[in-house]
């Protein structure tokens, strides 16, 4: 599969604008990664004024950014390798599956227990490590998604927990429960650097992809 690189430090709405340039030029599923200061990105059909803790951004220079893919909100920094696959093929659920297997078998081959769920996210020993999202195009497919390596979850908790009450559904503590940067569960990768070698050369020789 190919994989393609591009600056580092752009913003993460340069990054979404690459992907819908890419999408109108390949010719077989294509691989890239990037790495975004911090970032809250919410879904197509949400609105930031309920899904984001604006307060809390403004104040930690933390930008928003939506995006065209469905899904729920999500929060990167330098701790996060984000990841995109696109794809010429425009049928969404097969090029989802691919995706996920690309992600799943790469983690797994490390030794990371990877499953994916019904949601499209990956979990290692339960606990959520990849969220991803995709939506279609008249020329193709765009997968996104999050990988977590050492993300400030505290960060992530006050910027996308706007109200109050959701603080007290869903907490510090509880999303914690959920998700787990790789990291806390393996010492195979030093930094986040190395990560990003890893699934670039994995994605590279990747063939478990079934053409549609």
């Amino acid at each position: 599969m190919p994989v393609v690189h591009y600056s580092d430090g752009l913003s993460l709405a340069e990054y979404l604008a690459i992907e819908q340039d890419l999408v109108k030029r390949v010719d077989k599923p294509t691989l890239f990664t990037w790495i975004v200061a911090p970032t809250v990105i919410y879904g197509r059909h949400q609105s930031a004024e309920v899904e984001v803790n604006e307060e809390y951004c403004r104040e930690h220079n933390i930008k928003i950014v939506q995006r065209k893919s469905g899904g729920g909100c999500v929060y990167a920094d330098e701790g996060n390798l984000m990841i995109s696959y696109i794809s010429p093929s425009t049928h969404s659920e097969q090029v989802f599956a691919e995706y996920l297997e690309l992600l799943r078998s790469a983690l797994s081959n490390k030794g990371l227990p990877a499953v994916t769920t019904s949601h499209n996210d990956i979990l290692v020993e339960g606990k959520k490590v990849s969220g991803c999202a995709c939506y279609a195009t008249p020329t193709g497919t765009i997968v996104h998604g999050t990988l977590l390596f050492n993300v400030n979850l505290e960060a992530m908790v006050k910027a996308i927990t706007p109200t109050s009450a959701k603080l007290a559904k869903h907490g510090v503590a509880s999303v914690r429960q959920r998700v787990v940067n790789l990291k806390e569960l393996t010492d195979v990768f030093r930094n986040i650097s190395e990560l990003r070698e890893y699934i670039e050369q994995y994605g590279d020789k990747f063939t478990g992809a079934i053409n549609a």
